[in-house]
């Protein structure tokens, strides 16, 4: 049996897409048929993206995103679903990390990770769930009733990592966030689910897996490598396609095997 995971006409909004596997989402939903709309506060990376997905065909639109601040959040979602058209797909990816031994963490370092890990994402989930919740209940337009969440946790929200023990509590928060939106808004047909990645080589730490510290941490590994921001392509699809249609409230590790 084949499957056609084909998301043409669907609108799908990345924040975090920025770099790293914001971006990656970002190119693999513009693949599957998807409007993409790149949010972050690096509008320029945010312009370079853009260009190379239209210029492989795909459909790409760029907003300003500020995910600690309210108004920025209001304003965006406002823009995007006048601009380009309803949110279908929220893929809620911007997140930051510190490290530290808890010992050291300060108020800043402390507020730093949880208003864009916890609060942020909850706030951006809230404003277009409230959009897709309208759409739903008939008292907005809209040609796609319900909506697909899908909310970057981490294998670290799953098993606590040394010295990054804030950043493990607000993934942990970002999983009971995911179950909790799954069990309210899954009756209008809105699908929330939690991606828990592992280890992914990225530009943003490509250079650690070089160091001695890098090397040590590949080799305790499960299978002894680090993955690729591609690794996660096939499940995202899949989480924001229609063939995801009995899948709400899942958290899913794509780890490599390393919170076994």
């Amino acid at each position: 049996m084949a499957y056609n995971m084909d998301l043409s006409g669907r609108v799908a909004f990345i924040t975090g897409a920025s770099g790293g596997l914001g971006a990656q989402f970002a190119k693999t939903l513009a693949q599957a048929g998807a409007a993409v709309v790149l949010a972050s506060r690096r509008v320029d990376k945010l312009k370079e993206l853009r260009a190379e997905i239209t210029g492989q065909g795909g459909d790409a639109h760029t907003i300003e995103l500020d995910v600690t601040d309210h108004a920025s959040i209001k304003a965006a979602v406002a823009h995007v679903e006048t601009e380009v058209g309803p949110i279908d797909i929220l893929v809620n990816n911007s997140g930051v990390s510190t490290t530290q031994r808890l010992q050291d963490v300060t108020p800043q370092d402390y507020d730093f990770i949880f208003d864009t890990n916890v609060k942020g994402a909850f706030f951006v989930a809230q404003e277009v769930g409230k959009r897709m919740l309208a759409r739903a209940k008939g008292t907005a337009p809209g040609g796609f009733t319900g909506g697909r969440i899908v909310n970057i946790a981490s294998m670290a929200g799953l098993r606590v990592l040394p010295q990054i023990g804030v950043y493990c509590m607000s993934k942990s928060a970002v999983i009971q966030m995911t179950k909790a939106m799954a069990v309210e808004w899954g009756k209008f047909g809105i699908n929330v689910n939690a991606i828990c990645p592992g280890y992914i080589d990225t530009e943003i730490n490509h250079h650690h897996w070089e160091t001695e510290g890098g090397k040590k941490l590949v080799q305790m590994l499960p299978r002894k490598r680090v993955g690729h921001p591609q690794d996660l392509d096939a499940l995202l699809v899949m989480l924001c396609s229609d063939q995801s249609h009995f899948i709400n409230g899942a958290v899913i590790s794509a780890d490599d095997g390393f919170a076994v």
